[in-house]
Parts: structure tokens; sequence; C-alpha cells
């Protein structure tokens, strides 16, 4: 995941971890990055399978930006029960 200049975050799948982080860095990682240089590697992780890593990819990037900087924090034990508590909040606010 990448921390963007303004703040955000931007979450990808790569086979070449350091190709793409230079890719960014040159503006033509993606639309999205390329405007918000310079970027910052702030969490990634290694899969045996691609399907894997693209799998917590979507999920990741379905996550609030708080839900993100959370996890960026504390893994994934910092977002147990984050669906449940959105949930609820979601209802409550009808």
């Amino acid at each position: 995941m990448l921390k963007c200049s303004d703040g955000t975050f931007y979450a990808g799948s790569t086979v070449d971890l350091d190709t793409r982080l230079e890719t960014h860095a040159q503006g033509m990682g993606s639309d999205y990055t390329s405007c918000r240089l310079p970027v910052e590697l702030v969490w990634f992780a290694e899969f045996e399978r691609i399907d894997e890593a693209f799998g917590l990819e979507k999920r990741i990037q379905g996550w609030s930006h708080t839900k993100r900087q959370a996890f960026i924090e504390g893994g994934f034990d910092a977002i147990k029960g984050w669906s449940t508590r959105e949930r609820a909040l979601r209802k409550a606010r009808g």
C-alpha cells in the first residue's frame, strides 16, 4: 500500500515490487498516483499465489481511509470487528 502526497492510500498488487515502486515514483504507475507524487510504501505482504494477493487488494480498496490507517499501524488485529461496527453505524444513521 502506498501513501500519496495528499495523505490518501493506494492499494495494488504486483509480481515485482521494486519495479512497480519505481514506476509509480516516475509518475507512470497509475493515473491515481501520478498526480499525487511523491508516494511512500507503507505496507506490503508477499503471497504464494497471485489470486490471494489480488483478493486482499480488492478488500483493501473497499475500506475507508480510517480502516486502512488502522490496518497499516496494527495489522489485522487492529481492524477485527470493524465490518460489524461499520454496518451498525450505517444502520443507525438510517
